[in-house]
């Protein structure tokens, strides 16, 4: 006898049915800010067959837009998702964010990460956009609830913060504030899945989020260990390349410490390793970013580069992501 099928929520398939269709209706995207994020974000919006006005007030923004689209494009094709040659036609300037976000039905803004300066862009760009656009910030820490404080239509305001660079990093993290509507959110997730991206729902407003915590919590122990002088900045670098980090490019912490209990997964992962891990963290540093830790990061990354550029490392960065995420599409 076959098992009856257990019904999924009905209002909650509706809202998510809703919320794809209102992604797949999205023509116009506004991109405020046409620095390297918002430049990365154009560029993928372009290679999803989008209309993108970017707005910035800087005088030489668009041939540095251009630039940093040019460059995007290269890893876009790489993927498989973008054509050969970038259709420029579909890319306006607009100076001022107003103009910018008149006709947009989605707009992503990435002004620098102050408060102040964000929360009155919000409160122009609400007054100048259709009452249906979502307005989208990818503000890396800053709180929402802040940002739309001063908006007529608040509810339709959400933090969809990527990781740089947001044409290549699958993640964004969606959050809304204490105004937000959880069909807005629905909505952003939806249009995020639809270029191609892998959104994540915060329930809770914390300043940094979710991601961003996480490598900070990182970094600081690999501050201290460096300046304790226990290794090498080069040395703690491959200790995360080298291990950890390529188990986590396929599970978080939780499920590979759940993998690391073997046929007893978490629990009896726990039952042996929650003691030592304690220890662990009892121990753990408490660095701080003053004089003394930038000079020696400094040098530290001196030596680790060898004489490559940024412009170098970074493209070795995103070949090298490429093919992560070409091996994990083939499996």
């Amino acid at each position: 006898m076959s098992q009856a099928r257990i019904a999924p929520n009905s209002s909650a398939a509706r809202q998510a049915a809703s919320a794809a269709e209102a992604a797949a209706g999205v023509r116009r995207v506004a991109v405020i800010g046409a620095g390297t994020i918002g430049a990365s974000w154009a560029a993928l919006f372009l290679a999803h067959g989008l209309q993108v006005t970017v707005s910035d007030p800087l005088p030489d923004a668009e041939s540095g837009l251009r630039t940093l689209i040019g460059q995007a494009w290269n890893t876009l094709v790489a993927l498989g998702v973008a054509p050969q040659d970038v259709p420029w036609s579909s890319l306006d300037m607009q100076p001022d964010p107003a103009a910018a976000v008149a006709q947009a039905d989605f707009v992503q803004e990435n002004a620098p990460e102050r408060e102040a300066l964000k929360t009155d862009l919000f409160a122009r760009m609400d007054e100048a956009a259709p009452p249906e656009a979502i307005l989208a910030s990818s503000s890396s820490g800053l709180l929402m609830s802040r940002l739309q404080s001063r908006c007529r239509r608040p509810e339709r305001c959400v933090i969809g913060h990527p990781f740089n660079p947001p044409h290549l990093i699958p993640l964004v993290e969606v959050v809304g504030g204490q105004q937000t509507s959880a069909d807005t959110i629905a909505r952003a997730m939806a249009f995020y899945r639809r270029v191609g991206k892998h959104p994540i729902r915060i329930n809770k407003e914390v300043v940094g989020h979710v991601a961003n915590r996480l490598q900070a919590a990182v970094w600081r122990e690999a501050i201290h260990l460096a300046l304790e002088n226990v290794a090498s900045v080069e040395d703690i670098d491959a200790a995360m390349s080298q291990g950890p980090g390529l188990r986590w490019a396929v599970f978080g912490p939780h499920m590979t410490f759940h993998l690391g209990g073997g046929q007893g997964g978490m629990g009896h992962f726990l039952d042996h390793l929650k003691g030592p891990i304690q220890t662990w963290w009892d121990d753990l540093g408490d660095a701080r970013l003053d004089e003394a830790t930038r000079a020696a990061l400094l040098a530290g990354l001196k030596e680790e580069s060898a004489g490559r550029s940024v412009d170098e490392l970074a493209a070795e960065r995103d070949a090298a992501i490429i093919r992560i995420l070409a091996s994990r599409r083939v499996s």
